[in-house]
């Protein structure tokens, strides 16, 4: 099932009762995260949260605030429009275990599964609801100006103030106080790689710094990251933008541990099962959802000095601690007439983040299975904030077998990140943890049993005795 639009999905939340409406003013600056924060953790992670009339500097926001929208099972269920995750996952591993026919039987199956995958493929369109309300910044480029291809510009744009959208009166965010500013929490990020061409749409928390630029954290080891680099070496300016909203497949996909080089709108397309509509940006020329509630286009320029970011108040409870990086101008707003602002919370799990990632290990377990036949189930629990703790269970059928799970799990995408890594027999039900620990402190002997080595670390990691590096354990 695919929505047209954020607020589709959130209609379809509050048909099925899984919607609270919060009709009465709530500041964005630290009220809205301390009543998300305690709806996140009621059991089965409650409901989701729409704030009406959420305030920023005490005036009210034209653009609802919604949170914890796929913060249940049931929730980041309907979110791709399926009764469970568990069963979209058992599509896609029909799709991926698909074998040429050897009868009619099997040649209508292969036509089934071919069909499901006829909208995968984004298709361009002229313009879209992203586009009802068009704000510039800076005077339009035209085609032999400093970026050639660059869209000519002679849409009308809005004039009146109050329609005017800026970085300073989107209902953004302050969640800590300590937090270095207000962030975006729930932005999709599209880069492009400038000697492929290939995109990527990845998530990374973005910094207001005043009304026209923001800070780019993206870690050193994301697709985005090595984008930027290569904008680097060679001094051109790095076109960015981001969108907010639209179908909530977009958010899940630009989380989604896939392979370097697979576009995230493949998956989203898959997702949905309707092709997504692309339009192109006013000021430069990426391809943003033409469903897409706001859209935030803009540059970075590698001539310019890094700038400190941060800090934030992270997974664990601690803040990162402020962190050079790239800055992003930002040179239009455009959205939706009727958009809604999506943001989530950052903090002590569980969190609306934690169905998310483990919707994200259900919908790939096929994948890391057609790598490792031996696995019976993979689960990262809550405790661990998402990859620092991986449990998994295989049936073992020669010795030493868990050490090529370990070593291979490791090597594979943000698995790098994982600092402890617990492999039990298939016996064990990896998502009850009780199960596991009684397996690990029962059955095992440090010293024969335990594995240190060292590796890449998430930058975001108070615990590491370098940025980027630390030790990684495996039982």
């Amino acid at each position: 099932m695919a929505f047209g639009s954020y607020r589709a999905f959130i209609d379809k939340l509050d048909e099925m009762g899984e919607l609270v409406r919060i009709t009465e003013p709530v500041a964005t600056e630290l009220e809205i995260t301390e009543i998300a924060d305690r709806e996140m953790k009621k059991p089965g992670g409650g409901k989701a949260l729409l704030f009406e009339k959420p305030t920023v500097n005490g005036q009210i926001s034209p653009f609802p605030v919604a949170v914890n929208t796929m913060g249940s099972d049931r929730r980041m269920a309907l979110s791709m429009g399926a009764e469970s995750v568990a069963s979209v996952a058992n599509e896609l591993a029909v799709l991926m275990k698909a074998k040429p026919p050897s009868g009619v039987r099997d040649a209508i199956k292969l036509f089934s599964a071919a069909l499901e995958l006829r909208h995968v493929r984004p298709k361009k369109v002229r313009t879209g609801p992203c586009k009802d309300v068009i704000h510039l910044f800076d005077p339009p480029r035209t085609r032999n100006q400093e970026w050639p291809d660059a869209p000519s510009i002679d849409r009308e744009t809005s004039k009146d103030p109050k329609d005017t959208p800026t970085l300073l009166n989107l209902p953004v965010l302050k969640c800590w106080p300590l937090d270095g500013g207000r962030f975006v929490t729930l932005p999709c990020v599209v880069t492009r790689d400038p000697d492929t061409g290939e995109g990527n749409l990845g998530m990374y928390r973005v910094q207001i710094y005043d009304d026209q630029t923001t800070g780019m954290h993206w870690q050193l080891q994301k697709v985005a990251a090595r984008h930027g680099r290569r904008y680097y070496e060679t001094g051109e300016r790095m076109p960015v933008s981001i969108f907010l909203g639209g179908d909530p497949a977009f958010p899940f996909a630009a989380t989604a541990p896939l392979p370097d080089g697979l576009d995230e709108f493949l998956l989203a397309g898959y997702l949905r099962k309707q092709s997504i509509e692309m339009v192109r940006c006013e000021t430069n020329d990426l391809q943003v959802p033409a469903s897409a509630d706001i859209v935030i286009e803009g540059y970075i320029d590698p001539r310019e000095p890094l700038r400190s970011e941060g800090p934030f108040g992270d997974h664990t409870g601690f803040y990162t601690l402020p962190e050079p990086y790239p800055v992003f101008h930002v040179t239009a707003i455009t959205h939706r007439n009727d958009a809604i602002y999506p943001a989530t919370i950052v903090g002590i799990p569980p969190m609306e983040d934690f169905y998310m990632g483990k919707a994200s290990v259900q919908l790939f377990l096929p994948m890391f299975k057609m790598n490792f036949p031996e696995i019976v189930d993979i689960a990262l629990p809550a405790e661990g904030v998402f990859h620092n703790l991986v449990f998994v269970s295989i049936k073992k059928t020669y010795p030493m077998q868990a050490y090529k799970i370990m070593h291979g799990l490791w090597g594979m995408g943000q698995m790098m990140f994982t600092k402890y890594i617990v492999v039990v027999d298939d016996d064990v039900d990896v998502h009850d943890t009780s199960q596991v620990l009684f397996r690990l402190c029962s059955n095992t002997e440090p010293r024969r049993d335990a594995v240190f080595t060292r590796g890449p670390a998430d930058v975001l990691d108070h615990a590491t005795d370098a940025v980027g590096r630390w030790v990684q354990a495996w039982f």
